[in-house]
């Protein structure tokens, strides 16, 4: 799989342009409505939010950009912020640095293999750094689109997801 330095710095403007979408999106809105069970892997808008940072946080943390990983596992991660405000003002942090990386990443530094140690699996794992990048950036747009569904559900306004459609200055 060859993957560029191109493409990271692509998702990495995708990824935060979608959570300023959803930080406008639930900004105002209340705790209940946040955290009501939507029937999703995650439960709920919340919920599944705080999975994706938390998620983004440990992927950060084995790609060697953050130095502690997050608390816990993931079933924990679903209340790593308590609302919807503390989860924006932490997710903007984490898209920042997100940002930071993907302009210092050369194509060559996504070749090769990277180990870590997985909680999901209990083990320690060993796959090829393009694949981990590429499930980094899926993993965030997985979710999102759970969120989408939810903030659909709830009667809230959706962000737009198609790329062709992201803001030429929304670096």
């Amino acid at each position: 799989m060859m993957l560029t330095a191109d493409y990271v710095a692509l998702m990495a403007r995708y990824n935060a342009w979608q959570n300023a979408q959803i930080t406008r999106a639930i900004d105002g809105v209340s705790l209940k409505v946040l955290t009501e069970d939507h029937g999703a892997h995650f439960s709920s808008i919340l919920g599944t939010l705080n999975h994706i940072l938390w998620g983004d946080r440990m992927w950060l943390h084995w790609f060697g950009v953050e130095d502690t990983r997050p608390e816990g596992g993931i079933k924990e991660s679903t209340t790593l912020t308590p609302t919807g405000a503390a989860w924006s003002a932490e997710r903007f942090t984490t898209d920042g640095r997100i940002k930071a990386w993907a302009g210092r990443v050369h194509s060559i530094d996504l070749t090769g293999d990277l180990t870590f140690y997985s909680g999901a699996l209990g083990a320690e794992i060993t796959t090829p750094m393009a694949a981990c990048v590429t499930h980094f950036f899926n993993h965030q747009t997985h979710h999102r689109g759970q969120v989408h569904a939810m903030l659909t559900r709830a009667g809230l306004p959706a962000p737009v997801t198609d790329i062709p459609f992201m803001p030429e200055d929304h670096a």
